[in-house]
């Protein structure tokens, strides 16, 4: 099925946000149109999407299946050999990537919430490693690298984006686990944190916390509410998307050591209106998000274009979904500023859970429902 939709040039009303610190002229570009191709319907509530070569790619199911779409849409069985997965509410399997050394290795990385073995009931982010099985109907060799500590009695604020550098390096962004948001300014622990770990889970000795008494060697930033986008651009910087309360949603360039502010510091309210302990925006040592939206726009998945495959008015942009809106969001960056917005894909409507570039150039889409698609986005 194919659509053409126009780019919305800026935001409405609904959609009001903040450029911190913004300085620079604001970019102008003309709308430019895009082609929705849906390349698989019939998926449940997919959660994230990666490419294996020969156009085809995983798909993870919140519920807990991992599935393999080939290059004509077809949705394989569920693949086999996946851990236990707390799948409850928010929970269940959540990222996944391929290996930067995919093609000789066949490694896959994946995020899911964990049952704790030892606690009834408990459960955490964990990130697993596999191996997918040549004929690409099981996982192998499957163990886990990392889990968040400690575990919870919840369903809430997993967060489980992950992101692989240049270096082979593996980051995840956690989430506060909702009940525990306080411990997110606790660096002996993993709530409400980014780590960096290495890729068989051994801790990289660079990280900014390592050998600091009571200190998670893991952990490489702090502060963070519930993140849901990830993405490295093109100097390799690390950017992430993270919810706020009621309002308060952040787009972070994320950097080793920094603290940025949840639960102090918000741009948000609690849930049905109040503020959130002091009730302030900035603090000393906090730092300020490059962007921040409200009213929420519940922002989930999110890519930097380096292709040329849409232009010059689309590369060098992040690229963020709104599960609130039904859209998605271009985000044009100066350097490593934010210098303007744009909203794009107002027609279509379905909760956009994951955004990624794919191989080929193009953007694909994941759609959070009972009947969740994948779509290509063409020019």
């Amino acid at each position: 099925m194919n659509r053409t939709f126009k780019g919305t040039s800026m935001l409405s009303r609904a959609h009001h946000f903040a450029v911190a610190a913004l300085t620079s002229t604001v970019l102008s570009f003309p709308a430019l149109a895009v082609q929705i191709e849906v390349v698989a319907t019939g998926l449940a509530h997919p959660w994230a999407v990666a490419f294996v070569g020969e156009g085809q790619m995983l798909v993870t199911e919140r519920a807990g299946r991992l599935r393999l779409v080939d290059a004509n849409g077809s949705i394989s069985g569920p693949l086999t050999g996946l851990p236990a997965i707390a799948a409850q509410r928010q929970g269940g399997l959540l990222d996944v990537v391929t290996d930067r050394d995919f093609a000789r290795n066949r490694t896959i990385y994946f995020c899911y919430s964990r049952p704790d073995p030892t606690q009834a009931g408990f459960n955490s982010t964990a990130l697993a490693a596999a191996r997918l099985s040549d004929d690409a109907k099981a996982l192998e060799n499957v163990r886990d690298l990392f889990v968040q500590s400690p575990s919870y009695r919840g369903g809430f604020h997993f967060g489980c984006r992950i992101v692989q550098g240049p270096d082979g390096k593996l980051w995840m962004g956690l989430g506060d686990r909702y009940q525990l948001m306080q411990e997110a300014q606790n660096t002996a622990n993993e709530i409400g944190k980014v780590v960096r770990i290495n890729q068989d889970g051994s801790i990289p000795a660079d990280n900014p916390f390592a050998g600091k008494s009571g200190a998670s060697a893991a952990v490489w930033s702090y502060g963070h509410r519930n993140i849901q986008g990830a993405t490295l651009d093109s100097e390799g910087r690390l950017w992430m998307t993270e919810h706020g309360p009621q309002g308060g949603d952040e787009l972070n360039l994320i950097q080793p050591g920094l603290n940025y502010g949840w639960p102090v510091i918000t741009y948000g309210e609690n849930y049905g209106g109040g503020q959130i302990g002091d009730g302030i925006t900035e603090a000393p040592g906090m730092q300020q998000p490059a962007v921040h939206w409200t009213p929420s726009i519940a922002p989930s998945g999110l890519a930097f274009v380096d292709s040329d495959r849409y232009g010059q008015a689309w590369k060098g942009n992040l690229m963020l979904g709104s599960l609130k809106f039904g859209n998605l969001v271009r985000v044009a960056l100066e350097g490593d500023r934010v210098v303007d917005q744009e909203v794009l894909l107002p027609e279509l409507r379905q909760r956009v859970r994951d955004v990624r570039l794919g191989p080929d150039g193009f953007l694909y889409i994941l759609t959070d429902s009972p009947n969740g698609q994948l779509i290509r986005l063409k020019p």
